[in-house]
This record gives C-alpha cells, sequence and structure tokens, in this order.
C-alpha cells in the first residue's frame, strides 16, 4: 500500500506542528491537532486538564510511530 506524505501543519489553538489527519474544533469547526480535539472531547464531558494529560500520555505511550 502506498503511504500518503502529509505536510505538516501548525495547529491554531496549541501552535505544535503535527502531520496527523486533522480533527475539528467543536468550538467553529476549524482543523486542528489531534491532541487538541482530543482536549476539546474530554473537556466537554468534564474531563480535568490533569486527568486529560495523563489520558494523552497513555495515548502517546501506546501509538508511538515505529
Amino acid at each position: 500500500m502506498k503511504e500518503r506524505v502529509r505536510t505538516p501543519q501548525t495547529c491554531p489553538k496549541c501552535g505544535q506542528a503535527y502531520t496527523e489527519r486533522p480533527a475539528y474544533s467543536r468550538v467553529d469547526g476549524s482543523p486542528i491537532c489531534p491532541d487538541c480535539g482530543t482536549r476539546e472531547a474530554l473537556e466537554s464531558i468534564g474531563v480535568s486538564v490533569e486527568e486529560q494529560d495523563k489520558i494523552l500520555g497513555i495515548i502517546h505511550e501506546q501509538y508511538k510511530p515505529e
């Protein structure tokens, strides 16, 4: 299968560069990095910032690029 090379983009929320498929903001529909998309989703159900950090840490640990 052909690997698609993605152009790095900068997230307007956090300023980080990312190459993954973007998430879309729940606020205004603009493309944002996957981490900010996850944070917005977790925030919408009342998850604290500290717990969001733990969850994102687990996600990053499980899905390290090979």
